[in-house]
């Protein structure tokens, strides 16, 4: 019993004597790309509710006073992302995130003028916000790639082990097929009782 995750643990309490159990888990269908954007969905709900929450705070370490309105502004986008990478929709809210890292960029570096002295952590911002904007359009583009298909393309299904010797040799697999004994005596079909004529 290796290799059971804590959900198919729980699943195999709650059965039945005699009903089968789950031996091992199968491979995942959520790939890499799957993984970091619910990742980045749930840094998004994060950001941009202390953006909504502490909008005063992040302006002040970054000597923007006076921007609060507009950080609340990006908080509540933050927000929309995050919910979009969460959703079936996670392309979208991947690439809405690329989108919202290059308007961070262009308004944080509006703080980069010679008399701010938090420039500093201007710089340590932007350089966070570059970073981050390398992972969003990474992962969007893996994503899309993963979850997109070009038209007329046709899917490949060559590494289903539904036919493992291949279709030729699946021909002709049921012709010794035996009925099993209590379903050769199935109790004929009840007779069907003729319709009423009409009066």
């Amino acid at each position: 019993m290796t290799n059971i995750s804590s959900l198919a643990s729980l699943s195999n309490i709650t059965r039945s004597e005699g009903d089968p159990k789950v031996l091992r888990s199968g491979p995942s269908s959520r790939g890499v790309p799957d993984s970091v954007a619910k990742g980045l969905g749930w840094f998004s709900l994060a950001l941009g509710l202390t953006e909504l929450l502490a909008p005063r705070r992040i302006t002040s370490t970054l000597g923007m006073e006076g921007k609060e309105t507009l950080v609340r502004a990006y908080g509540a986008r933050e927000i929309a992302s995050g919910v979009l990478s969460l959703s079936v929709d996670k392309n979208l809210g991947l690439w809405s995130r690329v989108a919202g890292d290059c308007l961070d960029i262009a308004t944080v570096m509006t703080a980069l003028r010679p008399d701010n002295p938090k420039r500093d952590n201007v710089v340590v911002a932007l350089a966070l916000l570059v970073g981050i904007t390398a992972v969003d359009l990474i992962d969007a583009g893996a994503s899309t790639a993963r979850h997109s298909r070009s038209v007329g393309r046709k899917r490949s299904y060559r590494d289903r082990s539904g036919y493992p010797r291949g279709v030729e040799a699946s021909r002709g697999a049921a012709r010794n097929f035996k009925t099993p004994p209590d379903l050769r005596h199935a109790p004929p079909l009840a007779a069907v009782s003729p319709r009423p004529s009409a009066a």
